[in-house]
């Protein structure tokens, strides 16, 4: 899903229905454009086949599938997946997408692999992080990358409950999830600014790029 403020999230952050409620209303809950870490680390991939789990509205989707990428846009809500669907449709790239409603934290590809597999700003509670991480590595295929993007606990975010904020993770912490069979290429905390309500903030965002080996 593409980046929030993290002071606006749903009251049950958590769970499919809160963003089944979320996704149901009018307007548009993200900003449409790919995710930045997304943009710089995959630009350089040859298209193949990708999996964006927590894919939300459809920004990082619309992004791969305009560069040739198909794309497995993955998340727990219906309503999320239709945005995505929509949005697809109306930049011209709905037949490079297929969508996929999975909880993150019940995920199993079940044999299949893609390219490149990919998630940003998912944070499921009580540190799951890393056995998230352990679920989508199996999906990437032999030669494939591995893209893990999500917000690093920081001053930012104080106003967050305790819950929310021990679901944030650092790049290292995953590093246990990372199969012996990747090779590592980025594992740290990327600098970025954002403008939120007028105000403009330095986070950073815990960063995890591997590649499978073939």
């Amino acid at each position: 899903m593409s980046e929030h403020s993290a002071e606006h999230v749903p009251d049950d952050y958590f769970e499919p229905a809160s963003w089944e409620s979320r996704y149901a209303g009018e307007g548009t809950w993200w900003s449409g454009a790919p995710n930045a870490q997304l943009v710089d680390l995959a630009a350089g991939l040859a298209p193949g086949t990708a999996l964006d789990v927590g894919c939300g509205e459809g920004g990082d989707i619309v992004w791969l599938a305009q560069r040739g990428w198909r794309v497995t846009g993955a998340d727990f809500s219906d309503n999320g997946l239709a945005r995505a669907a929509r949005h697809a449709e109306q930049a011209g790239v709905g037949d490079r997408l297929e969508r996929w409603r999975v909880d993150a934290r019940e995920f199993d590809a079940g044999g299949r692999t893609w390219d490149l597999v990919t998630t940003h700003f998912l944070h499921p509670p009580d540190a799951g992080m890393t056995d998230v991480v352990r679920r989508l590595a199996a999906a990437v295929a032999p030669g494939g990358h591995l893209l893990v993007v999500g917000h690093s606990p920081s001053q930012h975010h104080t106003r967050l409950d305790e819950a929310k904020r021990r679901a944030m993770w650092l790049a290292q912490d995953l590093l246990p999830a990372v199969p012996e069979d990747f090779e590592v290429l980025v594992v740290e905390q990327r600098p970025r600014t954002v403008v939120h309500d007028g105000r403009t903030f330095d986070v950073d965002d815990s960063t995890l790029f591997a590649r499978r080996r073939g």
